[in-house]
């Protein structure tokens, strides 16, 4: 999420979260078009639409394991915020937390953090977004103050909030870094060369950079993973196929 955008994200997402919570929950392999609709799948993620940007229509089709947006009729410049963050999540969102998650957890406490994610890919202006968000305090609801976005694909004239700062490998792959701040959250960026459309990995390989960095400490809590798409225009089709996470302290 960019510099001058995100600002417009967090007013959006923080107006988001009181809808979220009155939103009623949809079913498993359904299709989800309500703004802030979300449902629960395999009794531990939650998968929601999150259209949090534009009165445009915005459905998505939720599987067993992912979702895939069938509907996207907005359309954002590409210098200012993207339309939504549709997207699947462990923890809490907006104090939307997945059924028996562990998190938050305190950094020092993670013994292991354990990811996978499949995306399916077609034209339009958007990024494939991971999120892993950070608190200095065990927060379920707002905003947290630390935000780590891989992005594993992105198209069209977007960039990450802030600016570069170099390139980094972590997790055996090479990342252009991206660090700044929207005046609400910190974020910093790892920025995939080329698209990625699958890879299992290590969540605590991005933790620790973003720790080494001096941005957080081991008595931080990890609230929540997410994964989705940040469409600007187009984006029907996008679909994360599966996607799993597990923290275990």
């Amino acid at each position: 999420m960019r510099s001058t955008v995100r600002a417009f994200v967090l007013a959006g997402l923080m107006a988001a979260s009181a809808v979220v919570a009155a939103a009623g929950p949809a079913q498993a392999d359904t299709t989800i078009c309500e703004q802030y609709g979300s449902t629960t799948i395999q009794g531990r993620y939650v998968v929601q639409n999150n259209r949090w940007g534009t009165s445009a229509t915005q459905c998505i089709n939720v599987t067993s394991t992912g979702f895939r947006i069938t509907q996207q009729q907005g359309s954002a410049p590409t210098n200012g915020a993207p339309l939504s963050y549709p997207s699947v999540f462990l923890g809490c969102h907006y104090s939307n937390c997945s059924p028996g998650s562990n998190l938050p957890m305190q950094v020092s406490r993670i013994r292991s953090a354990s990811s996978s994610i499949n995306y399916s890919y077609v034209g339009g202006t958007y990024n494939a977004s991971y999120d892993i968000w950070l608190d200095p305090t065990p927060k379920t609801n707002g905003v947290n103050q630390m935000e780590i976005m891989i992005w594993f694909n992105r198209q069209g004239s977007i960039q990450p909030i802030g600016s570069a700062v170099g390139n980094a490998t972590v997790g055996g792959r090479t990342w252009q870094v991206w660090r700044g701040s929207n005046g609400a959250n910190n974020v910093i960026s790892y920025v995939a060369p080329s698209p990625i459309t699958s890879w299992s990995f290590n969540v605590l390989d991005f933790v620790n950079d973003v720790r080494n960095r001096g941005a957080i400490t081991t008595s931080w809590y990890l609230t929540s993973i997410q994964a989705g798409f940040e469409p600007w225009n187009g984006g029907t089709g996008l679909a994360v196929n599966s996607f799993s996470a597990s923290v275990s302290g």
